[in-house]
């Protein structure tokens, strides 16, 4: 078992690190709640079966094949849509074109599927753009317009356009004629963008906790410090210029440029999220992941990092 492991893909021998660290982090939770019943580690009992069920659907969708895996992502967008848009304030006349708003989905990951880039980074930020006013004026209703036609679009940016760059990660290197056995093929690209992204997340509540005093936005995210930002946005450019020759075609240099930009990236998506959050006066998206919200609540810096990333990587290496 061990033999197969040290001479398996770099991509498996990481996410199998992962799935150890996770065993490891879940008998030690219940080794505390057992020993230190005065303590409630109901938080971190949660954070740690959420982090088991994020390991599990991207582990699907990284050995599921292309197909399946690009249909996973498509299925991410169409649950964090509509949870967008149960949460949003629409008007009633607005359901006519929620449809094709939804209908955007599949042609989008289409795009993706067959790498035609020229109609995926257009689609929805051109075409979509002007087809969900022009249908929203067919309906003569001119009440709240501007609000509807921004939030409407705005939810297709966030869950649709951004999430679908995670899907053309996948075709990206068969594009460039990069070998499947390659390192950094798709399911490389895919670990390194999510892995880092979640991990950045983590680095940046550590460092909060044990050094943060300053609270950067405190009127948004109270919870997010000038120590948690610094701190995690270099730990995890660190990570990332570690991994980045094992599982993308970046070297050191070009990884440590493309951690500091998901770390920063990461960052902005998550006060984008607690801002509308806060606008709309709830605490979660929905209940969907106990103790962690719903899908936006788990995407949120993916919508941010998943694009800036992807066009990093695709200027620099393909």
């Amino acid at each position: 078992m061990l033999s197969w492991i040290f001479n398996a893909n770099p991509v498996v021998q990481i996410f199998t690190g992962i799935v150890v660290f996770l065993i490891i982090a879940t008998i030690v939770s219940r080794s505390l709640r057992e020993l230190r019943v005065n303590h409630d580690y109901t938080e971190l009992n949660q954070r740690i079966n959420s982090w088991w069920a994020m390991i599990a659907m991207f582990g699907f969708a990284l050995w599921a094949g292309i197909n399946a895996s690009i249909i996973f992502f498509a299925l991410l967008s169409f649950l964090a849509l509509k949870e967008y848009f149960s949460i949003i304030p629409t008007r009633k006349v607005d359901r006519r074109v929620l449809f094709w708003a939804y209908l955007s989905i599949p042609l989008q990951y289409y795009w993706a599927s067959i790498g035609w880039y020229g109609m995926f980074i257009i689609f929805i930020p051109v075409y979509m753009l002007l087809f969900v006013p022009f249908r929203m004026v067919l309906l003569g209703n001119t009440k709240n317009f501007l609000r509807s036609a921004g939030s409407i679009h705005w939810g297709l940016m966030i869950t649709v356009f951004s999430i679908s760059h995670l899907a053309f990660l996948l075709v990206l290197p068969q594009l460039a004629d990069a070998p499947n056995e390659s390192s950094f093929a798709g399911p490389g690209l895919i670990l390194f963008t999510v892995l880092l992204t979640q991990l950045n997340d983590v680095a940046q509540y550590l460092w909060g906790k044990s050094l943060g005093k300053k609270a950067i936005l405190p009127h948004i995210s109270p919870n997010k410090t000038w120590a948690g930002f610094i701190g995690g946005v270099l730990t995890t450019a660190a990570i990332a210029a570690v991994l980045a020759p094992i599982l993308t075609p970046l070297d050191h240099r070009l990884g440590l440029i493309g951690g500091l930009i998901i770390g920063v990236a990461g960052f902005i998506g998550d006060v984008t999220l607690s801002a509308l959050k806060r606008e709309l006066g709830i605490k979660d998206t929905s209940a969907l992941i106990p103790g962690h919200g719903g899908i936006l609540d788990r995407l949120d810096s993916l919508t941010f990092t998943s694009p800036l990333f992807f066009h990093f990587l695709r200027y620099n290496a393909f």
